[in-house]
């Protein structure tokens, strides 16, 4: 087949989901990838040791199943095997350099009641309730053009509102910390949510972090911690099986050269010199610098978007660390050893701290590890009585220029600099869990030049598609003069993190696009 409906381009979660929902609509669709395997940063893999069933990249999913993708997906995926394990208590928890540890629980109240201040305890369930306000609003917009009429129809409400529209602008204008410190008085909410900022590609520091907080929250309490039995890649199965149902040709190993034009109109694309036609819409899920820069002719770019193409920043870098271990790691803190996910940070404090060094290009001294034990909620990822930790660092500079413990040497990511790193980050747990060097039986490292590797859209190692900086993200994302999903050629739509809604697995920007396209909205 050389003609469809429509041709999507990259096979990440909004590539499957706008191909999946197009398709349901009843167009034909070509999903095309320059991978060997679709799913993007969603797979999973036996990386240590036999029995040991990693998440190579991503792994929770309560973007996923608290968003409009998967309401208009999820029951066909459920019937084609994907099946979810979640938790009704616990679902993550912070422990700092003093061993202190915060807990947060789906109930809201159970979480507060652990804060020391009873002023914090309050704050943060009014914080919650007017996050409840406005949610259906935010939600609303997070799903659809911002730059038009209808995102001002759906904001109406808050104009009828002053205090709250104004108290929403003022968190979108607020860092994290700047928010945390007007609302809090202890220690316990900073701890517990200023690291999960670091998941929307933010720092303690940067803009709209005081709207990304009670989000974070909310959802978390709301959706709990989601997480697909057997690992990662039942999740590509049940799209595989979806997608076939539906009759989209998937094309893998299948990089685009060029999107091809018409009197300023998309006909297609071009792959490994064959040209395969598109009646209706082109569907990249790229980023703007190779949707700009590589994908369409020069002449089809306007000069403006072609240079804020170009100058599109990326984020700070990340590494995956995958370890197998002998048995549960023996927390200080027993509860810990319950929670799906942990951070190990002090807060803003520590945090941004190693933001500011991955920036500067530096190997952060204490870096916020991300320690996942999937196996909490899925016992059979690992063997009887086994365990393993999915270990993510978001504070990692691309171009190494030193090491702020002045341990390290600078120099371009080997797999020796990168094990050495993450022999720093073992000993940052275990100071937390004595003994589990002792217990490590395998480890797997992904540097970010192996991100890179694995999804040409990390630029830079970047996995959150872009820095989510408040200039380069809602209104003015991916660049300003190019904002909407429409792209610059008629029937040339943009879709992926580095456009709105931006980074994570919640399918929005496919979904949003796939809407547009089959209701006309």
């Amino acid at each position: 087949m050389s003609e469809f409906d429509a041709v999507v381009i990259g096979a990440g979660i909004n590539g499957m989901v706008a191909a999946a929902e197009l398709a349901k609509a009843g167009w034909s669709v070509a999903l095309l990838e320059a991978n060997e395997r679709i799913g993007g940063f969603i797979a999973s893999e036996q990386r240590t040791l036999p029995g040991y069933v990693h998440d190579t990249f991503s792994s929770w999913h309560p973007l996923f199943v608290s968003g409009p993708a998967y309401a208009a997906l999820g029951e066909e995926l459920h019937a084609h095997g994907l099946r979810y394990r979640n938790t009704e208590g616990l679902i993550t928890a912070s422990v700092g350099a003093d061993g202190q540890a915060v807990f947060a629980h789906r109930d809201p109240e159970r979480t507060a009641a652990g804060f020391e201040q009873p002023r914090d305890r309050q704050a943060y369930l009014a914080m919650l309730e007017r996050f409840g306000e406005v949610a259906p609003i935010a939600g609303a917009l997070l799903g659809r053009e911002l730059r038009s009429l209808r995102a001002l129809r759906t904001a109406a409400p808050l104009l009828r509102r002053p205090g709250r529209a104004e108290r929403l602008l003022r968190d979108v204008a607020s860092s994290g910390r700047a928010a945390l410190r007007r609302e809090f008085d202890g220690w316990e909410v900073d701890r517990l949510w200023t690291p999960w900022l670091l998941h929307a590609g933010l720092a303690p520091d940067s803009a709209s972090g005081g709207f990304m907080l009670p989000v974070l929250a909310a959802t978390l309490h709301g959706t709990g911690m989601p997480l697909v039995e057997g690992g990662a890649a039942r999740f590509i199965e049940a799209f595989t099986g979806l997608l076939g149902t539906l009759g989209v040709h998937v094309r893998c190993a299948s990089p685009v050269d060029r999107i091809l034009t018409r009197r300023g109109r998309t006909i297609g694309v071009r792959v490994a010199g064959q040209t395969i036609r598109a009646k209706r819409a082109v569907l990249a899920s790229v980023g703007p610098g190779a949707l700009y820069g590589e994908l369409l002719a020069p002449h089809e770019v306007p000069a403006a978007v072609r240079t804020e193409a170009a100058r599109y920043r990326p984020g700070r870098a990340a590494m995956q660390i995958h370890v197998a271990l002998s048995g549960p790691p023996r927390w200080r803190e027993a509860l810990l050893g319950r929670a799906p996910l942990i951070h190990i940070s002090d807060g803003a404090a520590s945090t941004g701290i190693a933001c500011a060094q991955a920036e500067a290009g530096l190997l952060p001294g204490e870096p916020t590890v991300v320690v996942g034990q999937q196996y909490v909620l899925d016992s059979g990822r690992v063997p009887e009585g086994a365990a393993s930790l999915w270990l993510q660092l978001q504070e990692v500079p691309w171009e190494v220029r030193g090491d702020a413990a002045g341990e390290l040497e600078a120099g371009p990511w080997t797999p020796a600099l990168a094990h050495a790193y993450a022999g720093r980050v073992l000993d940052r747990i275990a100071v937390h869990a004595p003994g589990l060097r002792a217990q490590v039986l395998g480890m797997d490292v992904l540097a970010p030049p192996d991100l890179l590797a694995a999804n040409r859209n990390a630029v830079a190692g970047d996995p959150y598609g872009g820095s989510a900086e408040l200039d380069q993200n809602l209104l003015w994302r991916p660049v300003p003069s190019a904002a909407r999903h429409t792209g610059v050629v008629r029937g040339l739509w943009h879709i992926g993190a580095a456009t709105h809604p931006g980074p994570g697995l919640g399918g929005g920007s496919g979904h949003l696009v796939a809407t547009a396209l089959t209701r006309g909205r």
